[in-house]
C-alpha cells in the first residue's frame, strides 16, 4: 500500500456486505480507501497503514457507512400522472376493473407518446432526484409506456440521457411486452409478433437496452407469449427479467428461471416449485411493497419460502405512475419489514448486494470490496437499524458515486 490513494474515509463503520462475514459483514472501526473511482482497501483500520498517503482524508466521525443503494426496478420515465385513478381506486375500483375499462398502463400511454424527449428527462429528473437524495448510486429504469418502437426508443434514451446529467448509475430495460396498446385491438399474438420482429431488434441495434422484461398475467400476456419475447431477447443477447405472479399464479417464476431470468419481481403467489426453480437459477426475488401497499393487495409474496428454498431476495420503489409512486428506498424498506416481515438484514442486503445482484452488476457495486466501484452512503446513524425503522427521515450524511 505505497501507493497514493485518491481519498480514505476514515473512523467509521462499515456494513460491508460481504458475503464471507456474518449479517452485515459489519467492521466497526473502518477504513475505504479509493483511487480512480475504485474501491482499494475496505476494512478494519487497524489492518490499513495510517501512513499512507492520499490526496483527501475523510473523517466520518463514527458514521455509518454502506454500499450506494440500488434501486433495481422502477419505471420513472413516463408522461402524466395517475391520481384520478388513485381517486377511483379509493372509491372501491379494483386495478384489474380499470385496466380493463382502458385506464391504467394505456392511459400512461397515451401521456407518454405525446411527450418529447426532452419533457420525459424535465418529468423524471425530480424522480430520480428524490432517490439520489436518499443515498441511491445505481438505479433501473424500464421502458414500457410507449408499446410502439418510437415511444419505447424514446423513453429509453431518456432514461440513458438522465445518466449524463447525474452522477449516477443508469441500467435500461426494455419492457414493450408491458400491455396490449388500443390498436391491437386485442391481438395479443400480433402484437408480440410486432415486439419480437420489430420493437426489440430495433432497440438492441440502438443498443438502448441492458435487459429485457416482460409482464405475465392475466391481464398482460400468457407464458406462451413471454417465451417468445425471451427467446427474441436472448438471440440477441439480452438478459431478461420478468414482472411475475404479482395477481394471480401463472408460473411466472418458474418460467423466468428456465431463462435464467437475472430476476423475478413481484410474486405475491409465487408457490414452492417456483421458489424452488428460482433457487436453482439464482434467480432474484425482487420484491416490491410500494405496488402491494398502493393497490392494497393482500396476497404478500412469500417470503419465508423464498427464505427456506435460498432465494436471493432484493428490494426497489417499483417508482411507476399508476401502482406505486414512490421514490424513496428508504420508506420502501420500512414496507418491507412492517408488511413483509423482512429482517434489518434482509431489507438492507435487499437494497444494496441483492439489488446490484438482480441488475447483473453484483461484480461491480452492491458490497465494500476491493475492486468495486467506490459507491458509498454516509449515515447519521448510531445503528443500520434506523434506515429499516424511520418513516419520512433521511439521515444520509454524503453520497459517493465512483469515488467522487
Amino acid at each position: 500500500m505505497s501507493q497514493r490513494f485518491d481519498r480514505i474515509w476514515q473512523n467509521a463503520r462499515l456494513a460491508t456486505f460481504r458475503p464471507d462475514l456474518p449479517d452485515l459483514g459489519a467492521i466497526e472501526n473502518g477504513v475505504i480507501a479509493a483511487r480512480d473511482g475504485r474501491i482499494v482497501y475496505a476494512g478494519a483500520a487497524k489492518d490499513f497503514s495510517p501512513s499512507v498517503d492520499a490526496a483527501e482524508r475523510v473523517d466520518c466521525d463514527g458514521r455509518w457507512i454502506t454500499p450506494g443503494l440500488v434501486d433495481c426496478h422502477t419505471h420513472l420515465v413516463y408522461g402524466g400522472n395517475r391520481a384520478q385513478e388513485f381517486e377511483l381506486r379509493l372509491q372501491g375500483a379494483t386495478y384489474e376493473e380499470i385496466a380493463r375499462a382502458g385506464g391504467g398502463i394505456v392511459s400512461t400511454v397515451t401521456a407518454t407518446r405525446a411527450a418529447s424527449e426532452a419533457e420525459l428527462i424535465a418529468t423524471a429528473l425530480p424522480r430520480l432526484d428524490a432517490l439520489i437524495a436518499e443515498g441511491v448510486t445505481t438505479i433501473e429504469i424500464k421502458s414500457g409506456y410507449g408499446l410502439d418502437t418510437a415511444t419505447e426508443m424514446r423513453q429509453l434514451s431518456a432514461a440513458r440521457a438522465l445518466a449524463t446529467m447525474r452522477p449516477v448509475t443508469i441500467k435500461t430495460t426494455f419492457l414493450g411486452a408491458h400491455a396490449l396498446p388500443s390498436e391491437a385491438a386485442g391481438d395479443k399474438d400480433a402484437y408480440i409478433d410486432r415486439v419480437c420482429r420489430e420493437m426489440l431488434p430495433a432497440v438492441a441495434g440502438a443498443g438502448l437496452a441492458d435487459a429485457v422484461d416482460a409482464f405475465m398475467e392475466g391481464i398482460a400476456f400468457s407464458g406462451t407469449q413471454t417465451a417468445r419475447v425471451f427467446e427474441t431477447a436472448q438471440s440477441l443477447g439480452l438478459p431478461v427479467k420478468l414482472h411475475a405472479d404479482q395477481l394471480s399464479n401463472l408460473g411466472g417464476a418458474s418460467l423466468a428461471a428456465r431463462f435464467g431470468a437475472l430476476s423475478a419481481d413481484h410474486l405475491e403467489h409465487t408457490d414452492a416449485a417456483g421458489a424452488a426453480a428460482m433457487a436453482r437459477a439464482r434467480t432474484v426475488a425482487v420484491l416490491l411493497p410500494g405496488a402491494y401497499y398502493f393497490i392494497r393487495e393482500t396476497q404478500k409474496p412469500p417470503v419465508d419460502l423464498f427464505r427456506t428454498s435460498g432465494v436471493p431476495m432484493a428490494l426497489a420503489t417499483d417508482c411507476n405512475p399508476g401502482s406505486s409512486p414512490l421514490t424513496s428506498l428508504l420508506l420502501a424498506m420500512n414496507m418491507a419489514a412492517t408488511l413483509f416481515r423482512m429482517t434489518v438484514s434482509e431489507c438492507l442486503a435487499g437494497v444494496t448486494r441483492e439489488g446490484a445482484r438482480a441488475l447483473g452488476l453484483l461484480a461491480e457495486t452492491g458490497t465494500l470490496e476491493a475492486g468495486k466501484s467506490c459507491d458509498l452512503a454516509i449515515w447519521n446513524i448510531e445503528r443500520p437499524a434506523e434506515l429499516v425503522y424511520r418513516m419520512g427521515f433521511n439521515p444520509l450524511h454524503a453520497r459517493v458515486w465512483r469515488g467522487q
